[in-house]
């Protein structure tokens, strides 16, 4: 057991050491924009991740090491939480190995250093069935209040939570032995208390028309397709690499050994299973049906795991927990180098690397048209970054009549800026030369008197160009057309 302690401890120091080094990725930038502009809720995400950061930023400062300490630290007691709960049905040894299996996934690793409702949702995903755990199973009546103030945060950080009173109810009824408390009040308070705690989010929602379960809901069915087996391919593909193979081809072998029990004899299952997979099976196997009509994304199945993990310990023998190990360590040395030295550069705006330096050469362009304002187009990853790193006001697509996600909710009339001149900043993926674009786009160019193209920016590691950004200067900027 001393062993898997110091492994624990190694993988989490990893995580340290990754972490000054680990640049700013976009999600972290806007989700700090979020506690910039506090409120009740977002319009893509409930509160809790804008709250995090804010409290971290109160007592570290603005800081990128500020923004993936508060991940990393919320990961951290994700993780003693976890422990606390595979003590509740394992024994002292396999829960130490339950939190090994958990610290060593890339899944902890990805919380720990990069920003998303994700953080708080597991955290408070886990502390929720802990609670219940000891309403039901210990007969601790107080815990049925702080459970369902623990489920209420977790719906404040994440929509997912839904699948905590999903479970809780699917395992009363289904459990011979826990069906009574359907007929007692505590599961019903419960509910309740986290409806109040949710209250935040839902009151948002009533004053935006509900744009935000609109979102989330009308997206997601909007996506609807026929069906796509190269969906079902990426997801498989991601929670791999998430959980690692061990752990991966574990679950699924989890869910065939105990296939014929689930349909015909649950009695068979015992309770602290039962309850447990209630947390973990609905999920997992939901996600990957719907993947066959949409794009699962790879964070959705997350807090399925939880549950998931303790109930397949027991099955972990000690050659395979090494594999796991071994492959871990592989995947995280990896890491390691294309943080510390970034020998592959990411050909996305999904990456960590030159965002600062990006913010610095806009900066001596900004100083050459001091009164045009600077947006961008592509939602909210360069806005958000150069927000953070210039403090200072940034637009995306709303100034040329797109969707901004919560942008479009800060409070900014963009016809306020008719009349004046822009600096319009895209990127080049593809990155294939350092010459300009030659293109103007239509998008952007009929919101303007004149769109004239600027030498673009550069950012190098070394002598070789990692990142490239289109950088336009537009005058006289039109407005958008008034709504009928």
């Amino acid at each position: 057991m001393k062993k898997y302690i110091v492994l624990i401890l190694l993988f989490n120091l990893i995580r340290i050491i990754i972490l000054p080094f680990f640049g700013m990725m976009p999600q972290d930038a806007y989700y700090y924009f979020y506690s910039e502009h506090l409120s009740l809720s977002y319009f893509d995400h409930p509160p809790m991740v804008a709250y995090m950061q804010y409290v971290f930023s109160l007592v570290f400062g603005k800081t990128v090491f500020s923004v993936k300490l508060a991940d990393f630290v919320v990961s951290l007691g994700t993780q003693l939480l976890f422990f606390y709960l595979a003590k509740k049905v394992l024994s002292p040894q396999q829960s130490t190995k339950a939190l090994l299996l958990l610290t060593s996934t890339i899944l902890i690793s990805s919380i720990s250093l990069i920003t998303t409702p994700d953080v708080p949702l597991l955290f408070f995903w886990t502390l929720a069935i802990l609670f219940l755990y000891k309403a039901i199973f210990e007969i601790k009546k107080w815990n049925w209040i702080w459970a369902g103030i623990a489920m209420g945060l977790a719906f404040d950080s994440k929509y997912t939570a839904v699948g905590l009173p999903a479970g809780l109810f699917l395992f009363l009824l289904v459990s011979g032995k826990y069906r009574h408390y359907l007929r007692q009040v505590w599961p019903y308070l419960a509910v309740l208390l986290m409806a109040i705690v949710s209250l935040p989010v839902l009151l948002w929602n009533l004053d935006h028309d509900f744009a935000s379960f609109s979102f989330q809901s009308n997206q997601r069915t909007d996506a609807i397709s026929k069906i796509n087996v190269s969906n079902v391919v990426g997801l498989v593909g991601m929670q791999l690499f998430l959980l690692l193979p061990i752990i991966f081809v574990g679950l699924w072998w989890l869910i065939v050994r105990y296939s014929k029990r689930f349909a015909f004899k649950t009695n068979r299952i015992s309770a602290e299973s039962l309850f447990l997979f209630s947390f973990f099976l609905p999920m997992f196997l939901g996600f990957y049906f719907l993947s066959f009509f949409i794009w699962v994304k790879l964070n959705w199945l997350m807090p399925a795991y939880i549950s998931g993990l303790i109930l397949l310990t027991p099955f972990i023998s000690n050659k395979l927990i090494k594999w796991q190990l071994g492959i871990s360590i592989f995947f995280h040395l990896l890491i390691m180098v294309e943080v510390f030295f970034y020998p592959v550069a990411v050909k996305s705006d999904d990456t960590w690397y030159g965002w600062e330096n990006f913010a610095e050469q806009t900066e001596q362009i900004r100083d050459k048209y001091p009164d045009a304002f600077v947006f961008s187009r592509d939602g909210y990853k360069t806005a958000s970054q150069l927000q953070f790193f210039t403090n200072k006001k940034v637009y995306s697509s709303n100034i040329v009549g797109e969707r901004a996600l919560h942008y479009d909710y800060i409070g900014d009339n963009v016809n306020d800026l008719i009349g004046k001149d822009a600096l319009f900043i895209d990127s080049d993926k593809r990155l294939k030369t350092d010459e300009k674009s030659d293109g103007i786009y239509p998008k952007v160019s009929k919101y303007f008197g004149s769109v004239v193209e600027l030498e673009p920016i550069l950012v190098k590691k070394g002598e070789k160009t990692v990142r490239k950004f289109y950088i336009y200067y537009c005058t006289d900027y039109k407005g958008l057309p008034a709504k009928e």
